[in-house]
């Protein structure tokens, strides 16, 4: 990102299109039945090289589509209780779990969840959206159930990409925050699971390298607490399992964010503070009031929830999401494909 005047479609619009692979991408939408989900794939057909793969029951999927004055050509249509690949996804399901029947895995990949996610953990689809209806946690469930964590990992999170084109920094115009909606107090290896995967997910989508400050009440030592300790133990962990990580921590917000605090509190400011584009909060509390004051009094657009630390891009939605919520979601997901 460069110094001139951007608009948040600016922003949006040149991260959207960083996706690398040109054919086209296959999105697993199981909540075909809302409304809102069946308006978000003809538009995504109709404006990008994407196929979303539609669960439900094609004659009802129609009627209502016909109703809504909408056009599925272009759209996928699969009813998992017909599908002829469920056994196949049942046995591919079962081959890590030898106690488990076949036909009670096919009992349960004729939920739409789960049919869903078994389709990316094969290969058939990319990735797969869902939260319009489903509560979180049976979306990361099945995340975990059918595709699994990506090597290394061992917690689920979520972040939010906060985008801010008036921002005076350009390192500030796209900002990652995390975690907002899965964990709501991690422990030290758990916190920096959640940076690892914030600093993968932040590469991959924005194509920058992440500067992830580990955020906390005390700077550098400025104040001592267990729950400063945690942070400290965070930090101290991710640079020893990934030392090519940029990461300092523990930060105040202000000494991460603004590079004329840091030179205040620090001797040595290093290539994290002033400059962090990865902020990994201590908890659920914090992350959460973090993201929606910087939306609400910064003005920010925030993308997400969007999960990571899984085998493949899954994500979840709010059930609040509107159609285009919903769009901009998927297309951010396909740029990790």
């Amino acid at each position: 990102m460069n110094n001139r005047i951007m608009t948040e479609a600016d922003i949006l619009e040149g991260l959207l299109n960083r996706r690398s692979r040109k054919d086209i991408a296959r999105v697993v939408l199981p909540e075909a039945d809302d409304d809102r989900v069946l308006s978000a794939a003809c538009q995504l057909v109709s404006r990008h090289p994407i196929c979303p793969v539609l669960l439900g029951q094609p004659e009802k999927l129609l009627q209502r589509a016909a109703v809504l004055d909408l056009n599925l050509s272009g759209c996928e249509m699969v009813d998992p209780r017909k599908d002829n690949r469920i056994a196949a996804l049942a046995k591919l399901y079962c081959a890590a779990r030898p106690r488990l029947s076949v036909s009670a895995a096919i009992r349960m990949l004729r939920k739409p969840l789960y049919f869903g996610s078994m389709l990316v953990r094969s290969g058939d689809a990319d990735t797969l959206l869902a939260g319009a209806v489903y509560p979180s946690a049976r979306v990361i469930e099945a995340g975990r159930l059918c595709i699994g964590l990506a090597s290394g990992v061992s917690t689920p999170s979520s972040f939010f990409l906060m985008l801010l084109p008036e921002a005076e920094n350009p390192d500030h115009r796209i900002l990652l925050f995390a975690d907002c909606a899965v964990n709501v107090n991690p422990s030290p290896e758990q916190l920096a699971d959640i940076a690892v995967s914030s600093a993968m997910s932040y590469g991959r989508i924005v194509g920058a390298d992440p500067r992830i400050a580990m955020l906390s009440f005390s700077t550098l030592g400025s104040a001592k607490h267990t729950r400063v300790e945690q942070v400290r133990q965070a930090v101290a962990q991710v640079r020893t399992t990934h030392p090519s990580l940029i990461i300092d921590g523990e930060l105040q917000a202000d000494t991460a964010l603004s590079h004329t605090v840091a030179k205040t509190k620090l001797s040595d400011v290093g290539k994290v503070a002033g400059r962090a584009n990865v902020l990994i909060f201590p908890n659920l509390d914090a992350a959460n009031i973090g993201y929606k004051l910087t939306q609400h009094l910064a003005g920010a657009r925030a993308i997400g929830p969007i999960l990571q630390g899984f085998d493949r891009p899954i994500s979840d939605l709010s059930r609040g999401a509107s159609t285009n919520d919903i769009v901009t979601t998927a297309r951010v997901l396909l740029t990790q494909t």
